[in-house]
């Protein structure tokens, strides 16, 4: 029997499970080093519960935003005392809520499902899985293993030796020092699915994603919320078309967006909560929620002494097959700081075991990687920005079309979002795009696949789209850029 390859893999994230899976079906030994369950922060205190909880209240704002230029009559029904034709208009009145115990109950349950399946997919797949946290020891042997010592709950250590180490541990949420998380009424992201009641006044301090779809949410379910956002507007991250569509939506459904205000502290004053803003400024609600960026989990895992890089913030330096600067050992994920996405770490995983294994591979390229905000309207995006062709970064041809245009967008009653694709000049090759839209995060993909082969705004254009469809406007924009190309117009 042939020398078999050892892997060891530290954190059960995107990035850690899918190595995992890879490396099994390649014929490695593979360990898997986890604390909380599969999945990571992703699945348990993240992406999947944030998004179920999202789920909910994305019904609850389509039904009460578009029920009554449809035509339905939300009312209570007991008052119609058994009348065919319905309330009397003056006794109509909206009556949908929500059970926030139980929303959070489904959230909790949904992902520890999501975990278990994963476990069950990796020891299926031929890999082993260790509760506990890994470290490790020293640098390389002679013989270029590694020693990852793994210290179980109950403190007793196992020292593992592996041919090539992945670290996937993540992060966790960045704390002011005059703001920390009680867990009960000033909270952090992963301590809202405890919450049995509906906040009453909900102050979210950080304005870029996770803050967002937080705010866009519970206002959603019924909550008063003040967003409060150091910068100039909501999402400064992302394309500015888009995060003034949002902002826009935001206030006209009766959210407080207090631009430019930067929290300075959060305290619990009784049954309320008081932030302080730098200017000196104090605003009050009944909870608090800490949306203000990631730490990565890096510290007390001796990298530095391994010889891993670190850069100032923590996170692991890596390069585009997910190689450290110490040999044989790879990182990927949220610990590297390159995209907080999962879909980014699953593959930074991959790349990982496929480089050192010796497969092929295609070093990560962030140009094509799609990503989305999960408010509502989504904010999804591809490829260059705005701000990429607006820096000169890439020269490129805009076109935006906004979706009142739309005819299925009419018949749905949707009046926020729009399309935007950037293209070459001379060629028409489709270099990214912005979707904002009710379900964004389906329609980026055609705009994905189309910068990922380098597809042109003329093949885009000469697709067939069913009539009406929110995807028509995709082929609308393709062809007034192609026009544009061709009349040579900007």
């Amino acid at each position: 029997m042939g020398y078999v390859t050892r892997i060891v893999i530290i954190g059960g994230g995107p990035g850690g499970y899918e190595a995992a899976l890879v490396a099994a079906q390649l014929g490695a030994e593979v360990t898997v080093v986890d604390c909380d369950g599969l999945g990571g922060a992703s699945v348990l205190t993240d992406c999947v519960p944030s998004k179920t909880l999202i789920a909910t209240a994305e019904v609850m704002t389509t039904f009460d935003s578009a029920y009554e230029e449809l035509g339905i009559i939300v009312a209570d029904t007991a008052s119609n005392s058994g009348s065919a034709a319905g309330p009397p208009l003056e006794q109509a009145a909206r009556v949908v809520g929500v059970d926030l115990g139980k929303v959070n109950r489904r959230v909790k349950r949904l992902a520890l499902a999501q975990s278990h399946d994963i476990t069950a997919s990796v020891t299926r797949a031929g890999a082993r899985v260790m509760r506990g946290r890994g470290r490790l020891d020293g640098m390389q042997a002679i013989d270029g293993s590694r020693k990852v010592i793994v210290k179980a709950a109950d403190g007793t250590e196992e020292t593992l030796v592996a041919d090539a180490v992945l670290i996937a541990t993540g992060g966790h949420p960045r704390e002011l020092d005059d703001a920390r998380p009680d867990g009960e009424r000033i909270l952090n992201w992963t301590q809202v699915y405890d919450l049995t009641e509906l906040p009453e006044e909900l102050i979210v301090v950080g304005s870029g994603v996770t803050g967002a779809e937080f705010a866009g949410a519970y206002q959603a379910l019924g909550s008063k919320v003040t967003l409060v956002s150091s910068r100039d507007r909501v999402l400064p991250g992302e394309d500015p078309d888009a995060a003034a569509v949002l902002e826009d939506v935001f206030r006209r459904r009766g959210m407080n967006v207090m631009a430019r205000s930067r929290a300075q502290s959060a305290k619990r004053v009784g049954d309320k909560v008081e932030v302080t803003l730098a200017d000196g400024r104090v605003i009050t609600g009944s909870h608090c929620l800490m949306a203000v960026g990631a730490i990565p989990n890096s510290a007390g895992m001796g990298l530095e002494d391994a010889g891993v890089r670190l850069r100032d913030s923590g996170h692991i330096w890596t390069d585009k097959v997910s190689r450290t600067t110490a040999p044989g050992v790879y990182a990927a994920g949220d610990v590297t700081g390159i995209f907080a996405l999962a879909s980014v770490a699953a593959m930074q995983g991959r790349i990982a075991m496929y480089h050192f294994l010796g497969d092929a591979v295609a070093p990560l390229n962030l140009k094509t990687v799609s990503s989305n905000v999960f408010t509502d309207p989504e904010i999804a995006t591809v490829g260059y920005s705005q701000a990429d062709v607006d820096g000169g970064k890439i020269d490129a041809r805009v076109v935006k079309l906004p979706l009142l245009r739309n005819p299925r967008a009419k018949m749905q009653g949707i009046r926020d979002g729009f399309v935007k694709i950037f293209c070459r000049p001379g060629t028409g090759i489709i270099v990214g795009g912005v979707v904002v839209a009710p379900r964004a995060s389906e329609l980026i993909h055609p705009i994905s696949i189309a910068v990922d082969n380098n597809l042109t705004v003329e093949q885009i254009a000469n697709a067939f789209t069913v009539y009406p469809s929110l995807s028509g406007s995709i082929a609308e924009v393709a062809r007034q850029l192609h026009t544009r190309k061709a009349t040579g117009e900007v």
